[in-house]
Parts: structure tokens; C-alpha cells; sequence
């Protein structure tokens, strides 16, 4: 089990990743949740389009990583 202190010194070595991360995350909700509310799509779809984000976050990073490596 890690410690406090341990978590907040891999929290500052990684700190621009979890930013990242976040942003993305904030970002795929807010534009799932205005498409449903303007659209009123059924709820099954609403969450479906959640759990995509998932698959999105990674293929999204993926290929960015795979791009930035041909160079």
C-alpha cells in the first residue's frame, strides 16, 4: 500500500498527464451529455456513448503517440 507522501511525489512527476486525462474526461462528458440533451436520446444510448469514451481516451492517445513517434 503506498503512503501519502508517495502518491502526492507521483502525482507531481506525472502532473501533466493527469491533467490531460482529466481534461479529456471533462470534455467527452459535457459534449455526451449536451448531444443527449439536445437530441433527448434514450438512456441506453446516453450510456453507451459514456462507456465510449473509454475505447475514445485510448485509441485518441494511442494515436497521438503514434504520430508524435514517426517523427
Amino acid at each position: 500500500m503506498t503512503s501519502v507522501r508517495e502518491w502526492i511525489q507521483e502525482a507531481r512527476e506525472d502532473r501533466w498527464g493527469l491533467l490531460v486525462d482529466l481534461v479529456f474526461a471533462i470534455a467527452w462528458v459535457t459534449v455526451v451529455d449536451l448531444i443527449f440533451r439536445v437530441l433527448q436520446g434514450p438512456d441506453w444510448a446516453y450510456y453507451l456513448f459514456m462507456l465510449a469514451g473509454i475505447a475514445a481516451y485510448f485509441l485518441f492517445f494511442m494515436s497521438l503517440e503514434l504520430a508524435t513517434s514517426e517523427r
